[in-house]
């Protein structure tokens, strides 16, 4: 239980990650049944850029700093920058969404929250951030038990973020086996899995076992920064979506493109493609 995201918070892969939940929330908002939004591995849900643990590694700099500072962007960012904005009045960046924040700010009155934190002090900080909204319940306990605890939902449509630290060799399959169960609980969960673009030898077994979930469709999108060729660093990252709404994909191949280019360091670039095909 090292790792904590407020070293990482606001780069790249933050970027990448809760433009796709943004997109998500805005598209299932069309319909005015509820929603529930699961997370896994919550984190804090706010973080300060200038902070200690943000400022140590700077990588928000090369992530959102670059797209706050951008002149001009796809209309199709508006509600997540929107978020970023709500929480920095006065122009200046210095505080960022993590995903519970943005879910709570981009979700209805009629959408219910369940976000779990194993970390006891990220947990405790998790709670006192989402106080004074009773539609969020922050559980203390180990990510990996959210899809046999906390569902199915009483909310017919579902949002489960699986985000671990991969710290573990095995969390790779690890997320494969919770999405197996939760859409075992919930066939049409979408499930969103993050995941680090960094050994490729394990990403290729990652997307074998992917193909194989017994998802209904399984769609693959990813953002590169550098060349995916040392696993020392992280390359990039991507999202493994089940069960997508319609016009998720013709988004996101709008937006992935202009994002290679606004966040690409040594070598921008993107993928999107279906892991598992709608039959």
């Amino acid at each position: 239980m090292n790792y904590r995201h407020a070293f990482h918070a606001g780069n790249h892969a933050d970027v990448l990650k809760h433009l796709v939940l943004a997109r998500l929330f805005a598209l299932l908002s069309r319909k005015e049944a509820p929603l529930a939004y699961l997370d896994s591995h919550a984190g804090v849900g706010l973080y300060d850029l200038a902070g200690d643990q943000a400022s140590r590694t700077g990588e928000w700099l090369q992530g959102i700093e670059r797209i706050w500072r951008a002149e001009r962007h796809p209309a199709l960012l508006d509600d997540y920058l929107g978020a970023v904005r709500a929480l920095n009045p006065d122009g200046q960046l210095r505080y960022y969404p993590g995903s519970p924040e943005l879910a709570r700010q981009l979700t209805r009155p009629q959408d219910r929250l369940q976000l779990n934190e194993k970390h006891p002090e990220d947990g405790r900080l998790l709670k006192d951030n989402m106080a004074g909204d009773r539609r969020v319940a922050v559980h203390l306990g180990e990510g990996w038990h959210v899809p046999r605890a906390l569902m199915p939902t009483q909310e017919k449509r579902v949002v489960l973020l699986i985000d671990p630290p991969f710290e573990q060799a095995d969390e790779l399959g690890r997320c494969v086996a919770a999405l197996g169960e939760a859409l075992g609980r919930m066939r049409q969960t979408i499930g969103v899995i993050w995941y680090p673009i960094k050994d490729e030898r394990q990403l290729k077994r990652f997307y074998q076992d992917l193909s194989r979930s017994g998802a209904p469709k399984l769609l693959r999108a990813e953002l590169l920064v550098h060349p995916a060729d040392d696993a020392s660093r992280l390359n990039g990252s991507g999202l493994a979506i089940s069960n997508p709404p319609w016009g998720l994909e013709e988004e996101l191949r709008e937006l992935l493109p202009w994002l290679a280019e606004q966040l690409g360091q040594s070598q921008g670039g993107w993928r999107l493609d279906w892991l598992i095909e709608e039959s």
